[in-house]
This record gives C-alpha cells, sequence and structure tokens, in this order.
C-alpha cells in the first residue's frame, strides 16, 4: 500500500445507548436488562473510525452538540487518527443519540438526529476544497435527505465517487442512485429505494453500482454478465451493530486503493465479520493487520 487512501466521511455522529437484554420488551411490557453503556456511533462516524482504522487518511464531516456527548465524539474521533477539523459544535443543542436494545441474538435502534440535522447543504459547501480532494465519499442518511442530493450533485461534478449507504432506509431519488458511484443497501433497504422491484432486477438495472449486503451470506451484485455472491465469512457473532458501517468502509478503502471490486468485497466482508466478534459498533472494528492476517 503505497500512499494511503483519502476517505472523505459526510454523515452523523452520535451516541449510542446500549441497553442488552435476554428478552425484546413488547408494547407496553417491562423486562429486566442484563447490562447498559454508553459509547460513540452513529453511521458516519462508525464509517469513518472503521476506514481510519484500515489504513486511510480519513475527514469527518459533521456536527455534534455542544453538550458532554459531544466532547465525548470528538476525542473518540481524535484518538482514532480521524480529521475533525469540519465536525463543528452546534450550539444550544444537543448530539445525536441512538437507543439500542440487543436482544435474541439482533438489534432494535431508534436514532435522534438533533445536532446531525445541521449537516446542511450550506455547511457542505464550505468543504468543497475537501471532496475534491478525495478518493472517494461515503455517505449515508442519518442526515437531510437535501444535504445527500447535494453532495452527489457535487461529486458528480468534481468526479469524485460516492458510495452512499442508503440507510436508515428512504426513498432515494433517481439523480442520487444516477450520480453515486456505489450503492450499498442491506435487503430491507433495497426494498424500500426500489419500490419493491425483485433484487434480480434491482442488480441488473445497476451493474456494478448496487451492492447489496445480506448479512452472514455475503454480498450480491450483477457485473454486467452474471449475477455474483460474494461470500461472507462464519464467525460466531457476539453483537452485530456495526457491522454494516464496517463492510462500507472497508469497501470504500479498498476502492479507493484501486483494488478490484471482488477483491474489495472480501476485504470488505473480512472486516465486517471481524467486527460482530466484540461489543459496541466500533469496539470491534478492526485494524489493517488483522483484517490482512485473516483474509
Amino acid at each position: 500500500m503505497s500512499k494511503k487512501a483519502k476517505v472523505t466521511v459526510i454523515g452523523s455522529s452520535s451516541m449510542d445507548l446500549v441497553v442488552t437484554s435476554n428478552k425484546r420488551p413488547g408494547a407496553g411490557e417491562t423486562v429486566l436488562g442484563e447490562s447498559f453503556k454508553t459509547v460513540p456511533g452513529g453511521k458516519g462516524a462508525n464509517q469513518a473510525v472503521a476506514a481510519a482504522r484500515l489504513g486511510a487518511e480519513v475527514t469527518m464531516i459533521g456536527r455534534v452538540g455542544d453538550d458532554h456527548y459531544g466532547e465525548i465524539i470528538l476525542n473518540n474521533f481524535k484518538q482514532n487518527g480521524v480529521n475533525v477539523d469540519y465536525v463543528e459544535p452546534v450550539t444550544e443543542m444537543e448530539s445525536g443519540t441512538a437507543h439500542i436494545i440487543l436482544a435474541e441474538g439482533d438489534n432494535s435502534i431508534v436514532v435522534v438526529k438533533a445536532a446531525n440535522d445541521e449537516v446542511t447543504p450550506a455547511y457542505v459547501d464550505q468543504i468543497v476544497e475537501v471532496i475534491k480532494n478525495s478518493d472517494i465519499v461515503l455517505i449515508q442518511q442519518e442526515i437531510p435527505e437535501e444535504t445527500v442530493e447535494h453532495v452527489a450533485a457535487l461529486c458528480s461534478e468534481l468526479g469524485v465517487p460516492l458510495m452512499l449507504n442508503p440507510a436508515p432506509a428512504r426513498s432515494v431519488s433517481d439523480e442520487v442512485i444516477e450520480k453515486a458511484a456505489y450503492i450499498t443497501p442491506n435487503e430491507h433497504e433495497a426494498k424500500i429505494i426500489f419500490d419493491g422491484a425483485s433484487v434480480e432486477n434491482s442488480l441488473r438495472k445497476y451493474p456494478n453500482k448496487l451492492f447489496i449486503t445480506e448479512g452472514k451470506n455475503g454480498v450480491r451484485y450483477y457485473d454486467g454478465t452474471e449475477e455474483i455472491l460474494v461470500p461472507s465469512y462464519a464467525v460466531e457473532a457476539v453483537d452485530t451493530t456495526g457491522a454494516g458501517d464496517t463492510f462500507n468502509a472497508a469497501f470504500a478503502v479498498a476502492l479507493a486503493e484501486g483494488k478490484s471490486l471482488q477483491d474489495s468485497i472480501k476485504f470488505a466482508n473480512r472486516a465486517a465479520s471481524l467486527s460482530v466478534m466484540k461489543f459496541g459498533a466500533q469496539g470491534g472494528m478492526p485494524t489493517r493487520k488483522e483484517v490482512e492476517a485473516n483474509l
């Protein structure tokens, strides 16, 4: 790896408030939990930290509140080697939070965007130079929809590849789909984005652009000739939170370094599989060395 990949992440940063329990409560039900932890999260922040651990030069574009959580989030970025010159605290507003229940081998999440709603098109316009000098830009959907549209147009204009991780799921305009270089929904998100179209039809429509992640089964895409499933790696999962973010970051880093599509997906699958073996979205995110040792 001669030069470091320059990855810019535009997205959310938040505090994850995580409860673990044997049972997920139904409506009106109270259950006893086993533990409670607060850990830095947010899709944007997770992807930035994962990319930095994998050896990329990462700049985060986002907002936090001027509260205690905001300070923790900024310090966490710095400890992981992420450039925070463009993560400005918003005055008199709280940082974003995600309220996560880990139960029955899966997670349920409620996200409160708060300061993340201040990642506006006008805020992004201040950092056009950063985008221009990036090898790849990563964006998700915990920030305003118009910002995603604005960034897609900017990247297209500047000739910088954009990877859209369309989570949480909401409809995505045809322009954004057209302008993004890579789109990485899971099966559930793909159904919402493509109006319930079959996986096969969606993939054929967007060869080498649409990559549908299927959890432990792997990643599916259409290469222009045939549908390809790149299998994942079997591991004992402890916490699946952040696996998708690790996948996206690793995929972006590998592509920015010039790896082939297949090799980039294998690298990303390996990173994601390692990430679920420890607690917390960022807790298990592997280093470059760990991924390469396990490839």
